[in-house]
């Protein structure tokens, strides 16, 4: 599949070059197989990507979906209250979110786990500045529990921690190589873009994200880096500034 010409070159459409804080943005599915659960060697294998970003000195905030544990929209559709739906869902984030601390723990990354709501025992509460601390010492810190409201994706949790945290762009992992003109897996004529204006992006109805995070992203000018997280070495080399994935900007 060729890729799509790049909107026109302006000072407006530049990337970041020189990344010191990202957040990383990881689906649930990213982390189990074809039958859901969490998959410890899949896990390790994302942590190993994270780890090698770590080691360039940057700073690296971590945002976990559960969908591979349970969706809250798929109880709502059954009947299931909407919010008691939800928060099923930002349940298994956590769930998620302690599986990802102890495979960076193994590989020897300084981490912490915090969620947006109360779970004492397990992880610290989501707190902006001491999450800006912990970064700024060189912890990896994994955010679970979405925003800690209902009726809102980890799209719209990246997006807000994103910008509460001054992270210089957001990673959004996928199992695609970027964005493309129409979903690859269906249509052989689509033609990937290597870079992306966001109005342009809204204008196609491409589905960066949702729409809620796409238009905080867009207001708040916060780049969105889509990648294939799945081969390796991908996000150290998109953090390098190859030519990986698609940034929109």
């Amino acid at each position: 599949m060729k890729s799509a010409p790049s909107t026109p070159s302006s000072p407006q459409l530049q990337p970041p070059r020189h990344l010191k804080r990202i957040l990383l943005k990881i689906s649930g599915e990213s982390l189990g197989d074809e039958g859901g659960g969490v998959v410890p060697a899949v896990v390790a294998r994302v942590a190993g990507q994270i780890a090698r970003v770590h080691a360039l000195g940057v700073e690296v905030a971590v945002v976990v979906g559960g969908g591979n544990l349970l969706r809250g929209a798929e109880f709502a559709k059954l009947g299931t209250n909407r919010a008691t739906a939800d928060h099923m869902g930002m349940l298994a984030t956590a769930i998620n979110a302690l599986a990802m601390q102890d495979a960076l723990e193994r590989a020897g990354i300084p981490t912490r786990a915090a969620c947006a709501f109360e779970m004492n025992t397990m992880m610290e509460p989501y707190i902006r500045r001491r999450v800006i601390r912990h970064l700024e010492k060189g912890r990896v810190v994994i955010l679970a529990g979405g925003t800690g409201n209902p009726y809102f994706t980890t799209d719209t949790a990246s997006a807000l921690r994103a910008t509460e945290l001054g992270v210089d762009a957001i990673f959004k992992a996928t199992k695609v190589d970027g964005v493309y003109t129409a979903d690859p897996r269906k249509d052989p004529g689509a033609t990937k873009f290597a870079q992306l204006a966001f109005q342009e992006a809204l204008a196609r109805d491409l589905k960066v994200m949702d729409r809620t995070a796409f238009t905080l992203c867009m207001e708040n000018r916060m780049p969105i880096m889509v990648f294939d997280m799945f081969v390796e070495g991908n996000m150290e080399r998109a953090v390098r500034g190859e030519n990986i994935g698609t940034w929109v900007v």
